[in-house]
């Protein structure tokens, strides 16, 4: 096992063991324990009371962050010709279709979103093996097949994320940067944690939030309070 560094074993002693905080004092207190030199991420995990391998206990859908996710989002608009010039306004990155098939084909997925139409959906098929793992296939779901290309790629680049519940029953996702204020964080986590309450599956029983930690690249994880959301 790696020795811990003297920062990190000072950012641990911040933590006080087994305490739950309210999610205000969690995003303050990320932000003092996080000693990288670069603008790290800050993540929320969320373990809920579902089995994901029920259909009817699948949680999965899209909140729009109301601070943004402090990430330059990489957009990919796969669109027929009549939809490129939207694309391009709402500012996409990549614009075009057989071109960008062609080199998924190829191996290259250097983006952070896919956006389509339903039109296109067909060709994108073929390339599921090289997308899915990514998590970059496209989904009605999550807004990203859609004939209103323009408002998809506003939102995005705005802050909007998908989030999908995983085998173990846990929702990741990135919320925004140290670099934003307590307060900018705190709000990130609540719309995230608050559209998880409201999607709560009719089968799921007993305690449904059981967890919430909040954390920085390579910080410690913060426990929040779940009664306090």
């Amino acid at each position: 096992m790696a020795k811990l560094t003297k920062n990190q074993k000072v950012a641990i002693a911040k933590v006080e063991k087994n305490k739950l905080y309210a999610v205000e004092e969690a995003s303050a207190l990320v932000k003092e324990i996080t000693n990288v030199k670069f603008d790290a991420s800050v993540d929320l995990a969320v373990r809920l009371g579902v089995d994901p391998r029920k259909a009817n206990q699948m949680v999965r859908g899209v909140v729009s962050l109301p601070n943004g996710t402090g990430k330059d989002v990489r957009v990919l608009a796969l669109v027929t010709p009549d939809k490129e010039n939207e694309a391009k306004e709402a500012g996409a990155d990549y614009v075009g279709l057989d071109e960008y098939l062609e080199k998924i084909k190829g191996g290259w997925t250097d983006v952070d979103v896919i956006i389509t139409m339903p039109a296109v959906m067909g060709k994108l098929g073929p390339l599921g093996r090289i997308l899915g793992p990514r998590g970059l296939m496209p989904n009605p779901k999550s807004g990203t097949v859609t004939m209103e290309i323009g408002k998809a790629v506003k939102e995005v680049k705005a802050g909007k994320i998908d989030f999908k519940v995983d085998r173990y029953g846990i929702v990741h996702a990135s919320i925004g940067k140290v670099s934003f204020t307590a307060q900018q964080i705190a709000e990130n986590a609540l719309e995230l944690i608050h559209t998880l309450v409201k999607m709560k599956p009719a089968a799921a029983k007993g305690v449904y939030m059981k967890s919430i930690t909040l954390s920085s690249t390579m910080s410690p994880g913060v426990a929040i309070d779940p009664k306090t959301v």
